[in-house]
């Protein structure tokens, strides 16, 4: 079995705090006619190269009903400005348009198979995933993007057709798994494509 959830597989369940002082889970997402949930941190260069062609993406499709959330699970212990107090300063000062869970104990990243920040997986009605990997291919300097194939799965699934790439390696920083050395992966997880 892949370490990294593959397409046709389902979303799994989350109970998650938010930097809004609430906590989520699956459920109650369940009226977003999709569901774009994407492993993100504080400190990542390629997170932070990326952050607003997302939040466009994400502007662009909200009204056709998509929403994006973020999930960070990266340890606070390899990067201390990964803790929560950073993660709701960065949203005071950033204001995306999406929620910021905090996964502390790793679980949905594990569940998920989340390799790398960021890593999005997006699901559609039926909490199906429909695509997993980057979102752009140049996301530390987006002014070299080629490709968005975040915004072509989207257009594609909305206009009521087969995502045509449904799968592609994320690029960015490996998740910083709690315990292991900062460039640690688990050992069965690889490259998707």
């Amino acid at each position: 079995m892949s370490f990294t959830l593959q397409p046709g597989q389902s979303a799994p369940d989350f109970r998650l705090p938010a930097t809004d002082g609430k906590t989520y889970s699956l459920a109650d997402f369940k009226s977003a006619k999709v569901l774009v949930i994407f492993f993100t941190c504080n400190h990542c260069p390629y997170v932070i190269g990326s952050d607003e062609v997302t939040r466009q993406t994400a502007k662009k499709f909200a009204p056709r009903g998509v929403q994006f959330v973020g999930i960070n699970a990266n340890s606070k212990n390899t990067y201390a400005e990964d803790d929560f107090p950073h993660m709701v300063a960065r949203m005071q000062t950033q204001k995306f348009p999406w929620l910021y869970l905090h996964d502390e104990t790793q679980n949905i990243a594990r569940a998920c198979g989340a390799l790398r920040t960021p890593h999005f997986f997006v699901f559609d009605a039926a909490r199906t995933l429909i695509y997993t990997g980057r979102g752009v291919d140049s996301p530390r300097d987006t002014t070299k993007m080629k490709v968005n194939d975040l915004n072509r799965a989207l257009e594609e699934h909305l206009a009521g057709q087969p995502v045509s790439v449904p799968l592609t390696n994320p690029i960015g920083c490996n998740v910083k798994w709690e315990g292991h050395d900062a460039h640690w992966m688990p050992p069965e997880a690889c490259d998707l494509v």
